[in-house]
């Protein structure tokens, strides 16, 4: 597989939850740092998505924002 995008983080899937119309696919990229994508169900069943499964969470955003308490 071959993107565009820079931000790849390989992983591991730890939790698949399907709900009415999206999934949340929680990938588990380092110890204890964990990112949770939501996607369609058709997507998840496509890709045949199950825990303990390797898997790539990629990352394409235009903006980030950055917050602090003061």
């Amino acid at each position: 597989m071959k993107l565009s995008a820079r931000n790849q983080f390989p992983g591991t899937i730890q939790e698949v939850r399907k709900g009415a119309t999206t999934t949340h696919v929680r990938i588990e990229v380092a110890p204890g740092v964990v990112f949770t994508a939501s996607i369609t169900n058709e997507s998840a069943e496509e890709l045949g998505l199950a825990p303990g499964q390797r898997a790539v969470a990629v990352v394409k955003a235009s903006d980030v924002m950055v917050g602090t308490e003061s």
